[in-house]
């Protein structure tokens, strides 16, 4: 008897050898990943289809998409026949308003977010300023750095500046205004380079 089941019993051990050896092996390791993500961050393939049919002068502002700033669409209304200094108060207001409103749900699924609270009011340069001053309503040392980063930014971009990278601004109060630049720096990390400020004078 034991001499015929020899030979089975060896048949068994080496099939449970072979099996052993070809990985045939239960797992616990999870291969289900979920879905893939339906947006890359911060990527906008298309423009928004409302703001390119939205009636007034094409203009972009600054948003905050991960850590960085970055320029989206928009338009500002301008009223016909205003004179420069008043074109220029026009388009900022424009510019604030749209940086205080809501991104677009496009926007919004990509990441986009603003800083920048509703009720800010600018006007224009009071006696001693420079002449292409803005005034906001708040001071610019109580914006925070990203609220203020996304103003200077936005605002030295468009037709409410001279175009060469800085802005004008002061606040309320009687404290000088000041020449504030958009910067790489501050363009790339918002929340820890505050835009450079150096005070100047009419004339």
């Amino acid at each position: 008897m034991t001499v015929r089941r020899l030979p089975a019993l060896t048949g068994l051990l080496v099939l449970a050898v072979l099996l052993t050896g070809c990985g045939i092996r239960a797992t616990e390791v999870p291969t289900d990943y979920g879905p893939a993500p339906s947006r890359v961050r911060c990527s906008l393939p298309e423009p928004d289809v409302s703001t390119q049919a939205a009636p007034g002068l094409p203009a972009q502002v600054f948003l905050l998409c991960g850590s960085s700033l970055l320029a989206v669409d928009r338009t500002v209304r301008v009223a016909d026949g205003a004179s420069d200094s008043g074109r220029r108060v026009l388009v900022a207001q424009g510019l604030l308003d749209e940086l205080a409103a809501q991104p677009s749900a496009a926007e919004k699924e990509a990441g986009y977010t603003s800083d920048v609270r509703r009720g800010i009011k600018v006007t224009g340069p009071r006696s001693g300023d420079p002449e292409d001053a803005l005034r906001l309503s708040a001071d610019p040392d109580d914006l925070t750095s990203y609220a203020l980063a996304q103003v200077v930014c936005t605002f030295s971009d468009s037709a409410a500046a001279e175009g060469d990278g800085s802005v004008i601004l002061a606040g309320p109060t009687d404290r000088p205004a000041r020449r504030y630049s958009c910067t790489d720096e501050v363009r790339a990390r918002p929340g820890s380079n505050e835009p450079p400020a150096d005070e100047v004078t009419d004339g």
